[in-house]
This record gives structure tokens, C-alpha cells and sequence, in this order.
């Protein structure tokens, strides 16, 4: 089951940090990373959580 992140991360477009739902990943350097879209623009929005 993939862990869940709630929380707020910067959007790139709109350039304001912005809520956002989204699952957490492990990246190559191992790093976990939550991954999801801003509620406004639909762009994808990433935010550095730490090492796993």
C-alpha cells in the first residue's frame, strides 16, 4: 500500500505554495519525495520529505 502525503509544497506556475494530496516516492539517491498536482493549476508538484 503507498504511503500518503498531505501538506503544502511550491508550484513552479503559480508561485505561491499551495496545499496538495499526493503519494510518497523513493527517488535513485534515496530520498523520499511526495508527488502530486496543485488544486489550481494542475501542475505537478513535487516536495523533498528526507531520507528513507
Amino acid at each position: 500500500m503507498a504511503e500518503t502525503y498531505k501538506g503544502e509544497a511550491y508550484c513552479v506556475k503559480c508561485k505561491e505554495k499551495r496545499q496538495f494530496e499526493g503519494t510518497v516516492n523513493v527517488s535513485d539517491s534515496g530520498r523520499r519525495m511526495a508527488k502530486g498536482k496543485c488544486p489550481v493549476c494542475n501542475t505537478t508538484v513535487n516536495r523533498i520529505l528526507g531520507k528513507a
